[in-house]
């Protein structure tokens, strides 16, 4: 029995005989109507019922659930569908039984959404294989109408390789599985990489199985990195790293490969637990160590390109996959500390001399200063001794002045030699780093690269001078300047200096000679070699006094001597006389005193 006649029952008082010999039954409207709506399913509304597709096209598709009329459904609610035919069953949201214009109101929407999330959920469960339409574009993938749900596909979920055109896939219906869903928040995350991973890993396990070392394979550009290029091998992919694109150095992998492009690659490792496979390009070719001139030796020149640089040095490539290393210190003749970056820069063009040359080790050193003259071959030649040069300050010690005459020859000035007359402490009271200064040559040490020199040997010895002027007693006007726990010194003119202790800036009254003050000053000491000058303040005064006072004291001595009674000579031969006058004499002096 059909859907359509299952509930229909007979009238009990319907005479068949009239109704056959076509006279009129006697049969009202009503109970017509009746038997009629009778033979149609009842219809609840805001119910989900199941229905037969009666027809499909582009607009809209209608649907017949057994109702006295057909429920019409737009066709975009069956886009995820796009097999749909009639005769199919779907199920169906009874929206409303009869409209102002009597029609069924269906949608299929709201069916598939009153029971999506369990479909959803069983799908997960039982890792089924789900339809799903690509409705649009989205941050980081795409959002796929399954069961009625918005659901996300991440970019990295729709194939196993890189995807470089997202809008390829709107529109299109594709196969999913889902991987994941929210239950709070009813967020569907679906997949259609997971259902071709498990297909591919089984070919990429068979094709890992094969590989050998040094194994040849042809495969395509699918991916460039900073640091690398991946190639799909055929189901697998490999790494090509930046290091072995080519022999020479590369900084951008894109200038070697381009994307989708055919390429033969080298096996050059592989793990297969990891599933990693390591590639080779410039390994397809010789070394260009095995193609350099066999002619070429230690002394030649070379000419290359500055590709990488460093503080101790920069790596020139004379030729595609040969470099040799330039070494600071094979830039310049100067024996200063300085980095490559001062000399060279990335790019530049440059010629050298090969300084060594080691084939089986493929290293190479270069030099750039061999192309200029040494200049220390020749050093006593431009600078012999007791000429005078302009040079330039390079830097300080506590002990003198280095400085710079030319690239590559340097000198010293000892502290003692910078002045005469003036006692230099540090040469930065001298002096400053940068400034030029008139030197003249005092020795040559030509083994060890090493110019003595000098600064006051410019002028003539002023201290000859001095020796004349500054004697030892003569009193000069000077002025403290500084004033020491030992001492002061003392400026006595524009180029002298003089020492003065403590005792001996004790001035008339007592008091201490303050610094600043200008008073006169005794040389109680004069050291030409030593370049000492000893002074006396108290000396100024001292010394007259002394003087006066020995001055008075033999003056006294000789108005005493003066006053003093004469004594005759006595003759040898005495007379008893003269012994009466002896003993008179005796008495006087006696009572005298």
């Amino acid at each position: 029995m059909s859907e359509l006649t299952k509930n229909v029952q007979p009238l009990q008082d319907f005479d068949w005989e009239q109704f056959e010999n076509g006279m009129a039954v006697n049969v009202s409207k009503e109970e017509l109507d009746k038997a009629y709506d009778e033979t149609l399913n009842k219809v609840s509304e805001h119910q989900v019922v199941e229905g037969t597709v009666i027809s499909a096209d582009k607009k809209e598709v209608v649907v017949n659930i057994g109702y006295k009329s057909d429920g019409i459904i737009p066709a975009s609610e069956f886009r995820y569908n796009p097999d749909l035919k009639a005769g199919d069953t779907v199920e169906v949201y009874v929206e409303n039984a009869e409209d102002k214009k009597g029609q069924l109101v269906l949608s299929h929407k709201k069916a598939r959404m009153s029971k999506s999330w369990e479909r959803v959920n069983a799908a997960l469960a039982s890792e089924e294989i789900i339809q799903g339409y690509i409705k649009c574009r989205t941050k980081g993938g795409m959002i796929v109408d399954v069961f009625g749900i918005e659901a996300f596909l991440p970019g990295s979920q729709i194939d196993v390789h890189p995807i470089r055109d997202y809008d390829q896939f709107v529109g299109k219906t594709m196969e999913f599985k889902v991987v994941k869903i929210n239950q709070e928040f009813r967020n569907v995350v679906v997949s259609h990489k997971a259902l071709i991973e498990a297909e591919l890993e089984a070919q990429k396990q068979e094709i890992i199985s094969k590989l050998e070392k040094g194994q040849i394979l042809e495969g395509t550009v699918k991916n460039i990195t900073s640091y690398g290029v991946f190639v799909d091998l055929g189901g697998v992919d490999g790494l090509v790293h930046i290091t072995d694109l080519s022999w020479g150095r590369v900084d951008d992998p894109h200038k070697v490969v381009e994307l989708d492009q055919k390429i033969n690659v080298v096996i050059l490792d592989f793990d297969e637990e990891k599933k990693r496979i390591a590639l080779g390009l410039k390994q397809l070719t010789p070394h260009p160590w095995d193609a350099l001139d066999q002619d070429l030796k230690v002394g030649d020149h070379v000419k290359g390109k500055v590709v990488v640089i460093a503080d101790y040095g920069a790596f020139v490539e004379v030729q595609p996959g040969v470099e040799g290393l330039i070494h600071v210190s094979e830039m310049s003749w100067s024996q200063h500390l300085r980095s490559a970056q001062e000399f060279l820069h990335v790019g530049d063009e440059v010629e050298a001399v090969i300084l060594t040359l080691d084939r089986d080790e493929r290293k190479m050193s270069l030099g750039i200063k061999q192309l200029k003259e040494d200049p220390w071959e020749a050093i006593d030649v431009k600078y012999p001794v007791g000429s005078k040069h302009s040079a330039k300050v390079r830097n300080f010690t506590n002990f003198g002045v280095f400085v710079e005459l030319e690239e590559g020859v340097d000198g010293l000035i000892h502290i003692s030699d910078l002045s005469w007359t003036k006692k230099v402490k540090h040469p930065s009271e001298f002096t400053q780093v940068g400034a030029p200064i008139d030197v003249v040559v005092l020795d040559i040490d030509k083994d060890n690269r090493r110019l003595s020199l000098g600064h006051k040997q410019l002028e003539s010895n002023p201290w000859d001078v001095f020796e004349e002027k500054y004697t030892v007693g003569s009193i000069h006007e000077g002025t403290i300047t500084e004033l020491l726990e030992k001492g002061a010194v003392v400026s006595l003119d524009k180029d002298v200096e003089g020492f003065a202790t403590p005792k001996h800036l004790v001035k008339e009254d007592g008091s201490q000679a303050q610094q600043g003050e200008t008073l006169p000053f005794k040389v109680i000491e004069f050291n030409k070699d030593s370049k000492r000058i000893i002074l006396s303040h108290s000396r100024t005064f001292e010394d007259p006094q002394r003087e006066e006072k020995r001055a008075a004291a033999k003056k006294a001595r000789t108005a005493k001597k003066e006053e003093a009674p004469k004594i005759e000579n006595v003759a040898a031969s005495t007379t008893l006389g003269d012994i009466d006058v002896l003993a008179q004499l005796k008495a006087q002096m006696e009572k005298g005193e």
